[in-house]
């Protein structure tokens, strides 16, 4: 069987169209049929039926669909550990990454990155944190970055690092020059936070319940940066992670102000990778570049702790 077929079923498959899988392989529509042909040749059975619809898999080609994906991103894997051998400091890095607290931590992890080792390239996905971790177990992402995560099943946790929220506000705020502040004091605010579908938002009620507060958010979002362009233009306050706002707060924009008596809402940063897949010359380092800098002087200095798990 011809790599070139699978390559050219995985595309029919991804588009549920010939045409559309021919447009997108540079090909013409006869030579995306024939290569289908040859498929059903080599198993024996009709993989796809033609209307004027479109198509649609037979069992056995949803038996093939299920499994073609994976095959070609883990023959891609191989050709760059080939490089890898070869001395070649070249190739793609696929990250999944869920939510947009998660991206934005991770945006001057790969900036430095990047300026390193200029050759290779990458793919950040943001998605949920069960998205992610299905990802990575299917081939499709070399490494995950959780926030939230449910319990982790099939994936190795290269480095658990915990996060607290504070209460972040316009550098102009009264309360910008509070050592700390409580969470009834919190709900007094004008609130922007995101919907009750996020992990954090949930866990935000459930720790507010406990002091007897219920929230009333002004503003519910789920987009970052507008959270933050809420606080800047002091409509509201927020929560976030310290690390979210670094650069905001190196201007003197916005500050983060500590939640008192331990009652901040808390959750781990989780690098994770496949715990049976060899990582390519280039995930292996952006894994080693993003562990050192969860390690590093940024989370200390927000009092955080960072523990590896073996």
């Amino acid at each position: 069987m011809q790599l070139r077929a699978l390559m050219y079923f995985d595309e029919v498959v991804r588009t549920n169209s010939m045409r559309a899988a021919a447009e997108n392989l540079n090909v013409a529509a006869t030579a995306v049929s024939r290569q289908i042909e040859n498929l059903e040749h080599y198993f024996g059975t009709p993989l796809v039926e033609r209307s004027s619809r479109g198509i649609r898999l037979t069992a056995a080609g949803e038996l093939l669909a299920a499994r073609a994906g994976k095959t070609l991103r883990e023959l891609e894997h191989v050709h760059q550990l080939i490089d890898d051998l070869q001395g070649l400091q070249r190739g793609r890095v696929v990250i999944y990454a869920n939510g947009a607290a998660v991206a934005n931590l991770l945006a001057p992890v790969l900036a430095q990155f990047s300026l390193k080792y200029p050759n290779l390239r990458f793919e950040v996905a943001i998605t949920t944190a069960r998205q992610a971790i299905e990802a990575l177990s299917s081939a499709e992402a070399d490494l995950v970055v959780t926030l939230f995560a449910p319990k982790l099943t099939g994936v190795k946790v290269r480095l658990r690092s915990e996060v607290a929220y504070d209460l972040i506000t316009s550098a102009r705020h009264a309360a910008a020059g509070m050592t700390e502040i409580s969470l009834k004091d919190v709900a007094a605010l004008p609130l922007a936070l995101p919907d009750k579908s996020f992990g954090a938002r949930q866990a935000f009620e459930e720790q507010f319940a406990k002091v007897g507060v219920e929230l009333d958010p002004v503003f519910v979002t789920g987009s970052l940066e507008m959270l933050k362009e809420l606080v800047l233009r002091e409509a509201a306050v927020t929560l976030l992670p310290r690390l979210t706002i670094t650069r905001e707060i190196e201007m003197g924009l916005l500050s983060a102000i500590p939640i008192s008596g331990g009652r901040a809402v808390k959750t781990a940063i989780e690098l994770c990778v496949a715990p049976d897949r060899q990582l390519s010359f280039a995930a292996a380092k952006l894994v080693d570049f993003i562990e050192a800098f969860m390690r590093g002087a940024e989370p200390r200095k927000a009092g955080q702790k960072a523990k590896r798990d073996v």
